[in-house]
């Protein structure tokens, strides 16, 4: 049998009767098996770039070559492939985060040689035990090596991920004749150069071949809905979301924010389901079975969900918000269509789209003196550290640090070892120019977001043309080509309701319990659990500046400027959106005070009538303000006025105001505060007054929680029975 008609018996086991390779999938298969190339392949979402994969293992499995290893970032795409591959009578196994109970079997049946596809997360290569004794073995004996959604390898692409360019190393371990394949659906030529260079100079003499198609998507129907408020977002989706053909995704730009809106269109007879980073994996499950079997309209996610979702028939993306670059939003929306000859696009954007952007990018590679101080830090170590030691040490936020240590592994100045990491010695150079480069890159990405919203040419095209498809044209579906879109009207009684659900007060503000780890070593002498006799109690703030209710006014209220003023919408940029440990930094001279405002506080004051407290508290408290003293004082004397407790003013700040110094880590900001704040001589008197009665301790904004967990400390070391956080604004 030819090797065409082996490798169309293989896809017919895996797409059913009929199917027949695509010319380019062919040339692919071909490339990988005939003449053991490296190959990258840049199609659309639906085109059959997984088909390529599993069609080749079958064929050089047959022939007796080693297991395939896949490499993919996404755990609902892993299950997903997982069960086509057994449609095609493949064995496949997976090594992720969720099935740590099977490592050690898996392992075990690789070495046997009884598992045909290997998927592999990308954290696991640079895991000490599996780099160290698994991935050697793996490279020798792998028969085809997979990169999925290859555009991570780059760091031009959306969705960098510094653990895919270890990938680089297994690249350079594979021997001589082992063919690699390279996919995904969205890379501009910036990202094909640098991802197709990376596979073809890395220990092999050849070019990569690039196989590039169209990325129209012909079942697609873009349009965009301006609506003029959050209310108004939130009633569209309620009166509207049943016209939706099928099932979909409502995309969210925040946790906050899926939470808020499954939990709205439930109460408003919807069959929705929360789908974020914050889901348990088990209820992630049940949601993406749910959703395929399409018992449920929609699944309300985050990014979480993104690109790791396989359903054909999906009918429908909605965006409340706009991701901060097309290429992304491209991405998501490429999930919806593929099986149905219809399927609509909807973006609703927001006008706090902009503040989230701005904080995704100030996150990325940290400034060369903090690099420098990490590197100086592990040299002289002498031993392992551990990312919570480091952090007692360098300033910067758990996710940072990780992520920089990360790139520094791969460009081998650190190394990471049972125990934690260590530096290798090796002269390594801060590339300032390629990281102000890749900042403009993100904010070009973010102008060109703008302008598809704004825009008055084709939508499709737009995106195509942002990826560098050569063959982009007008594609006669979205509302820019027909004039037609969806009506903005919303019901009377839908506006009503949304409103009333974005105004409700009130979330919850868990306290801290543990201590940082390592504060030791910089003279603080806290550690494990925090004694429960000097714990904060669970506390309860106005809102999350990150929720589609209050986080709006609250961005407002606690942004630069004066207290109370309008603010443009461009000029909404509160220091906590941005990332910063609070509000109140100077900007231009600038720093925004004032008397808290009458509608605010008759929402405090509706959060404190509706706090299911156990013993009312009788006292009020605030933390000392170095940068907001008017607002925080005003807000505390009200609430002790208005609830007729004892106003006992500001606990006493000790040496100057703690440094806000960015995203700052746990042990960095314990470190700062304590020692920071003590109650005064007549505070202490009318505490141990109080019996054991709370303590309601003021603040404007709840970021890492723990300036209320050390002043809460000091008030409860001071007599206080009790001590209740309350602040207007909750970070996250």
């Amino acid at each position: 049998m030819l090797l065409r008609e082996r490798a169309e018996s293989v896809l017919r086991r895996l797409a059913g009767e009929g199917a027949t390779l695509r010319d380019d999938q062919w040339r692919a298969i071909e490339a990988l098996i005939v003449d053991r190339r490296r190959v990258l392949v840049v199609q659309r979402t639906g085109w059959g770039k997984s088909a390529v994969y599993f069609v080749a293992t079958a064929l050089l499995r047959a022939d007796g070559a080693g297991a395939t290893v896949i490499v993919s970032p996404l755990l609902a795409l892993m299950r997903n492939q997982v069960a086509a591959a057994e449609r095609a009578g493949i064995r496949a196994r997976t090594i992720n985060s969720a099935n740590t109970e099977e490592w050690t079997q898996v392992h075990a049946e690789v070495a046997a040689g009884t598992v045909d596809v290997l998927l592999v997360s990308p954290e696991r290569l640079n895991n000490p035990r599996f780099r160290d004794t698994v991935l050697p073995a793996l490279a020798a004996e792998t028969g085809l090596l997979v990169v999925d959604e290859a555009h991570c390898i780059s760091d031009w692409g959306h969705d960098f991920r510094p653990d895919y360019r270890r990938i680089r190393t297994l690249l350079a371990d594979l021997p001589q004749g082992v063919p690699v394949l390279a996919t995904t659906a969205t890379a501009n030529g910036r990202v094909v150069d640098d991802v197709s260079e990376q596979l073809g100079t890395v220990g092999h003499s050849d070019s990569a071949l690039v196989l590039r198609g169209s990325l129209d998507r012909e079942s697609l129907h873009l349009a965009v809905l301006p609506l003029p408020s959050n209310a108004h977002r939130l009633a569209w989706l309620a009166d509207h979301l049943h016209e939706l053909a099928g099932s979909g995704v409502i995309y969210t730009m925040t946790v906050a924010q899926a939470e808020e809106v499954a939990t709205f269109l439930g109460e408003r007879g919807h069959t929705v389901l929360p789908y974020t980073g914050r889901t348990e994996n088990a209820d992630r499950l049940l949601a993406e079975e749910e959703l395929l079997a399409n018992r449920v309209k929609a699944l309300v996610a985050t990014s979480a969900l993104g690109m790791g979702f396989d359903k054909p028939d999906l009918g429908f993306i909605v965006h409340l918000g706009a991701p901060q670059s097309p290429i992304a939003y491209y991405q998501q929306i490429g999930r919806a269509g593929r099986g149905v000859d219809r399927a609509d696009v909807l973006l609703l954007p927001g006008w706090e789209d902009e503040a989230i952007w701005r904080y995704f990018a100030g996150v990325g590679f940290p400034a060369e003196a903090q690099v420098r101080r990490t590197l100086a830090v592990l040299a002289d170590a002498p031993a392992p550290l551990s990312t919570p030691a480091l952090e007692t040490q360098v300033d910067l936020s758990r996710s940072r640090l990780e992520m920089m240590l990360k790139v520094l592994d791969v460009d081998a100045a650190v190394r990471r070892v049972q125990g934690g990491w260590v530096a290798t010695g090796q002269p390594w150079a801060y590339d300032a120019d390629r990281y102000a480069r890749i900042a403009a890159a993100r904010a070009a990405e973010q102008q060109a977001m703008r302008e598809y919203i704004s825009g008055n040419s084709c939508r499709m095209e737009f995106l195509r043309r942002q990826l560098d498809d050569p063959g982009a044209t007008a594609c006669g579906r979205c509302d820019i080509c027909t004039g037609h879109s969806w009506p903005l009207e919303v019901s009377p009684g839908a506006l009503a309701a949304s409103r009333d659900d974005l105004s409700r007060p009130g979330v919850d503000v868990e306290p801290r319990r543990m201590w940082p780890s390592g504060l030791a070593a910089v003279g603080v002498p806290l550690a494990g659990r925090i004694d429960p006799a000097e714990q904060a109690e669970p506390g309860r703030a106005l809102g999350r500046l990150s929720d589609i209710g209050w986080g709006p006014r609250l961005r407002d209220l606690l942004r630069d400027g004066v207290a109370g003023e309008a603010a443009p919408r461009d000029a909404v940029r509160h220091n906590a959106a941005l990332g910063e440990t609070g509000p109140g930094v100077v900007r231009d001279g600038v720093v925004r005070d004032g008397v808290v405002p009458d509608d605010v506080f008759a929402a405090v004051v509706e959060v404190l009538r509706t706090w299911r407290w156990q013993q009312r508290p009788t006292a009020v408290v605030t933390v000392p303000s170095g940068t907001r003293p008017t607002l925080v004082t005003s807000l505390g004397s009200r609430i002790a006025a208005v609830g007729r407790l004892a106003w006992l003013g500001p606990v006493a700040r000790v040496g100057p105001a703690p440094p806000v110094t960015g995203r700052s880590n746990s042990a960095q900001r314990v470190r700062a505060l304590f020692g920071a704040f003590s109650p005064t001589t007549e505070q202490c008197a009318r505490l141990r007054e109080l019996g054991d009665a709370p303590v309601l301790l003021v603040d404007d904004f709840i970021d890492t929680g723990w300036t209320a967990a050390i002043v809460a400390r000091e008030l409860r070391r001071a007599g206080a029975a009790a001590v209740l956080p309350f602040a207007l604004a909750l970070a996250g």
